[in-house]
């Protein structure tokens, strides 16, 4: 996800907006590695900005032209020698990005006590608590832009990888809960940072697949625990080349990194992957989440009531609904049933 502060994310748009139109869709095209295909102009500039890792690598792109910099400072009153460097146009305009920072932080108004105020104060924090809400579907969005982009970019028939995939992405004590129905259903479960990422990474890179995630409102729900996990369902098809292999469902569990700035890392991953032979004749539509962010966070209540060590998987619902994403422990199915927790795609 960016690496871009507020400012620097403010200032970038501002400055992107100074090239036309051809030359936004080519970088948006080097950055996401053409693995975005934006409806617009801003839909590109939206995209160019959630996947640079930082300023400096945005800027330093061929494609943003040491003249633009030049002139994005100059229409914010910056002076600077015409014939400077790009790598010092680069540094002025992080320096002004951050001395703008500073003054909105001095001109931040100072705590006040009348009654009024206070309730003024009181209805922008309900409002502010009804758009983090909001900003949850917004997260998980993001999130599986950079998630996919990135391991489908691992793939080798794609080019070059647009980064590095690694166990640096997921917490220490990360889980895969891996169910695919081909020929037969299976369900593996791997745990641990460097043996997860591996075996996501086996998927794209040794057996050349290509998971396309539905992002729309049917595709993808977002919900979050009191505790601060948020949980991402994601629905979308399975491919190899030019071939639709099947459809996949994907649960991501993501708890926000307290040392690294706006970044989360993976917690669990509940994968199910069907084949296009599992499916009825017909079947293969548009793939749809049909469970609810409700349902998701009675999923995360009760792995937490379980416990990790006393997590199991019930086989007989497993065969009948055909999902392996139904995690029981004794003492607690009545509460699964009670919500119909059994995740299935919508055909």
């Amino acid at each position: 996800m960016s690496g871009l502060s507020q400012p620097e994310m403010e200032g970038c748009r501002n400055l992107l907006g100074l090239l036309d139109n051809d030359e936004i869709m080519a970088l948006c095209d080097t950055i996401t590695n053409r693995l975005v295909q934006p409806e617009d102009r801003q839909d590109a500039i939206r995209a160019i900005l959630v996947y640079s890792q930082s300023v400096e690598e945005l800027l330093k792109r061929k494609k943003v032209h040491r003249e633009i910099i030049f002139k994005y400072l100059a229409t914010q009153g910056v002076v600077i020698p015409p014939a400077t460097e790009k790598h010092n146009l680069i540094q002025h305009a992080k320096d002004y990005w951050n001395k703008q920072s500073q003054l909105k932080l001095k001109e931040a108004p100072k705590p006040v006590t009348k009654r009024e105020d206070i309730q003024l104060f009181q209805k922008q924090e309900k409002e502010d608590k009804k758009t983090e809400k909001v900003d949850f579907r917004r997260l998980g969005e993001e999130f599986c832009h950079w998630f996919f982009g990135l391991l489908n970019s691992q793939n080798p028939f794609l080019g070059p990888p647009q980064d590095e995939w690694g166990p640096q992405h997921f917490w220490h004590d990360v889980k895969l809960k891996f169910y695919y129905n081909t020929l037969e259903q299976n369900v593996i479960d791997y745990h641990g940072a460097e043996i997860v990422s591996l075996r996501l990474l086996s998927l794209v890179k040794e057996e050349f697949l290509f998971l396309s995630p539905n992002l729309d409102s049917h595709g993808l729900k977002c919900a979050s625990s009191p505790h601060g996990l948020v949980m991402v369902g994601v629905a979308g098809t399975v491919h190899r080349g030019n071939t639709c292999l099947g459809i996949f469902e994907q649960i991501f569990g993501l708890i926000r990194c307290p040392f690294v700035e706006n970044t989360w890392k993976i917690k669990f991953i509940n994968l199910r992957i069907v084949g296009e032979s599992a499916l009825a004749p017909g079947a293969l539509q548009k793939p749809t989440i049909t469970f609810e962010p409700s349902d998701l966070e009675a999923f995360y209540n009760v792995i937490s009531l379980c416990g990790t060590n006393e997590v199991r998987l019930n086989g007989k619902q497993t065969m009948e609904s055909g999902t392996g994403d139904q995690a029981l422990c004794a003492g607690n199915e009545a509460l699964l049933n009670k919500r119909e927790l059994s995740l299935p795609l919508k055909h």
